[in-house]
């Protein structure tokens, strides 16, 4: 916009015209309009074509104001003696002539109202008068029409009656002509030419355009018969034009001939292949077979032939491998078999189009493609094997054992669940989701020393669900939890007097149901003894005194204890006695109580 003809809403776009428009000045304008999102440094631009439509504003003109002709007195009625013309610089209807004979000394006269060319209505041999000036009017058809006369401007044609001029002129030139469409203004396109026999005056030749030309597209010079563009052309637009051009000789009265002469507007590759869209955006299904149809794209060229042949590809860059393009078809379609879990998403920027012109016009799009999952991944356990330990004093509900398996699908197919199988025999449970292992019950090595089952890590798969499953091992450690137990308590010992010193004169057993050091038992007695001692692992009392009497009887308590950290503990009554004594043996008491004072050290 040179010369600020428009202003344009910034926020809202609207186009206005700040100054006033001329059609016959300036009948097209194109502007660039460029548009930008907030501070974005990126910029959008479109063109926006503005017709400005004629009004009519503008009444006919004649060139001259007067002029002379003559024609032969044989003529018959219907023969053409003359052609105004006049000029409307408006289009359209609006520059359409219309001519009439606003005055006229003799109705021997008529004119066509589209062409302007007087013509004879009948013989004018027997007229006295040799000469009729007549004055023509020119009114256009526009709405209202304005008239030549409104400006004082008339024709006046003066018509000489002389000798015959008998021959019409004759085309010699071709009524077919080509053009390429990028041409400059003032090409010349055709040269039109026309012979006429005559001598003189009759047989010199003009040359006009009768119809065809309302665009004014071209200009034809009269005299050379040079027809040259007046304008642009553009094929895309236009592709034809068919003018019906008049030769009218010099002579009085003139003779003419028409002929319809065609010029064919040859293409230009001037137009650029254009995408239905810019961007174009699709899913496809993973694990395929190459040749899966993807998604189709469109291109449009206006120009015409091999310039509007199209040719698509993608060019070098991002998936390039993993797609096709049918070149003639713009289906794009896979090249391999695409695993989703690699890439999920494609942007293929290079989408291209070309045309098959010289030089070759092209234009790209954007492909977003996004590959849809397939439950193809079962869930995988970070180990093939989970061996843990754990003490057999857990409390109910504890976490033994954290789980995990990852699946590399998406939504569904990728989420896991957690579940057991095999028994437990009501000691373990799996939370579902976290996949964490929790005791459902208190462990007892003694009971059940070792678990073996499997865990599950299934997907969520609403068509086929896949799962892997893992063995896991769960040793339950010994913990000091158990007593010593006697295999008998009490015990009596019969000791004859004459027993040697050093003689085992009884023996003890008990047993501890834990594991090393807190099932291993030594035994003790709990009051120093200088008769007899016992050993602390086999557990046998050795007499190491003689006995004083044959009635001698002695009480021994002794003490079975593991070697846990925490050892634990339990007492039996070995009663001694020899054989002489029948009688029985009884406590002191019938009840021993005694207080312990908390937090007392063990043993």
């Amino acid at each position: 916009d040179p010369h600020g003809r428009f202003s344009i809403d910034p926020q809202f776009g609207i186009i206005r015209s700040t100054n006033q428009l001329d059609h016959e000045t300036q009948s097209v304008v194109v502007l660039t309009v460029q548009s930008q999102l907030g501070n974005s440094p990126v910029y959008s631009s479109t063109q926006v074509n503005i017709s400005v439509i004629d009004v009519n504003d503008n009444p006919p003109v004649f060139l001259t104001k007067s002029d002379k002709v003559t024609i032969s007195h044989t003529q018959p009625p219907g023969t053409a003696v003359y052609i105004a013309h006049a000029e409307d610089k408006d289009s359209g209807l609006n520059g359409a002539i219309k001519y009439s004979i606003a005055s006229k000394q003799s109705n021997a006269f008529s004119i066509d109202p589209s062409l302007g060319v007087v013509n004879l209505t009948r013989t004018v041999f027997t007229d006295k008068q040799q000469e009729y000036t007549l004055q023509i009017a020119a009114e256009d058809c526009g709405s209202p029409p304005l008239t030549s006369l409104l400006m004082l401007d008339s024709l006046a044609a003066k018509i000489v009656i002389l000798d015959i001029n008998d021959n019409s002129p004759s085309f010699t030139s071709s009524p077919l002509s080509y053009v390429m469409e990028d041409v400059e203004v003032g090409f010349l396109v055709h040269r039109i030419t026309a012979k006429d026999p005559d001598e003189g005056r009759n047989g010199q030749v003009t040359y006009h355009i009768l119809s065809g030309n309302e665009n004014k597209a071209f200009v034809l010079d009269k005299i050379t018969g040079l027809l040259t563009t007046a304008q642009l052309l553009d094929r895309e637009i236009q592709e034809h034009y068919s003018l019906t051009v008049m030769a009218l000789d010099d002579g009085s009265p003139a003779l003419s001939a028409t002929q319809i002469l065609t010029i064919v507007v040859l293409d230009v590759n001037d137009e650029t292949p254009i995408f239905l869209k810019q961007f174009y955006e699709t899913a496809v299904r993973e694990n395929q077979d190459p040749g899966e149809f993807v998604i189709k794209v469109e291109a449009v060229d206006r120009d015409a032939g091999l310039n509007s042949l199209l040719r698509y590809e993608i060019l070098p860059g991002a998936g390039y491998d993993k797609f096709k393009m049918t070149s003639d078809s713009g289906e794009l379609v896979t090249a391999a078999s695409l695993d989703r879990e690699t890439q999920e998403v494609f942007s293929i920027k290079g989408n291209s189009c070309c045309d098959l012109g010289s030089p070759s016009r092209s234009s790209t799009a954007q492909l977003y493609l996004t590959v849809l999952d397939e439950n193809d991944h079962s869930p995988l356990f970070a180990k093939t094997r989970y061996q843990i330990s754990v003490r057999e004093d857990l409390e109910e509900g504890s976490a033994i054992l954290d789980l995990f398996a990852s699946d590399k699908d998406d939504g569904l197919n990728g989420e896991v669940t957690y579940s057991l199988i095999d028994d437990t025999f009501g000691a373990f449970a799996i939370n579902s989701v976290t996949g964490i292992i929790v005791t459902t019950k208190a462990l007892d090595r003694e009971t059940k020393s070792q678990y073996i089952f499997r865990a599950v890590a299934s997907d969520c798969s609403t068509h086929l669900p896949r799962s892997t499953t893992v063995s896991v091992v769960v040793h339950v450690d010994d913990v000091n939890d158990n007593d010593p137990i006697f295999f008998q308590n009490p015990i009596r010992a019969f000791v004859p007097c004459e027993t040697p010193v050093n003689e085992t004169v009884a023996t003890v057993r008990a047993e501890d149901m834990d594991l090393g050091s807190n099932g291993a038992v030594v035994f003790s007695l709990m009051i120093a003894e200088t008769v007899f001692q016992i050993d602390a692992k086999t557990g046998d009392i050795i007499l190491q005194e003689p006995l004083a009497s044959k009635d001698f009887s002695t009480q021994l308590l002794v003490t079975a204890s593991d070697q846990g950290t925490s050892p634990r503990t339990a007492t039996a009554m070995v009663i001694v006695f020899t054989e002489e004594q029948e009688e029985e043996i009884s406590f002191s008491h019938s009840l021993y109580e005694a207080n312990v004072p908390e937090n007392s050290a063990a043993g």
